[in-house]
């Protein structure tokens, strides 16, 4: 069982910041491409942003300019730093971590609750 420990959602304000965390301490976390998800009200997984291993980071077009995603290799986190934020961002964020590119597995986070409202 891989653990996530996973931080910082929460209820803001329309125009306020959260910062996410995600801590994966039981992988060779530097080896995996990390990334955020939100899930929609389908219950679908939408893509929010990704740091691949060499630092490669690609956004979804709702949030650039206005999210960041960073890793700690060291510290074996991903964060996402979200600013700007609006009453659509309301979701659940997922962690998700995925070595399928050299072997290993997908795995997923449990989720944090982010919701900002108007």
């Amino acid at each position: 069982q891989v653990r996530f420990v996973e931080s910082g959602g929460g209820l803001v304000q329309s125009g306020g910041s959260l910062k996410l965390s995600c801590a994966v301490p039981d992988i060779r976390f530097e080896h995996f491409l990390m990334a955020w998800y939100r899930l929609t009200p389908e219950n679908h997984r939408k893509l929010v942003a990704q740091i691949d291993k060499d630092g490669t980071i690609d956004y979804a077009d709702f949030v650039k300019g206005r999210f960041t995603i960073s890793r700690d290799n060291a510290k074996k986190t991903v964060y996402l730093q979200m600013n700007d934020l609006k009453p659509q961002d309301t979701a659940e964020y997922v962690c998700n971590a995925d070595g399928t590119n050299w072997g290993s597995y997908n795995y997923w986070g449990q989720g944090t609750q982010v919701t900002v409202s108007s």
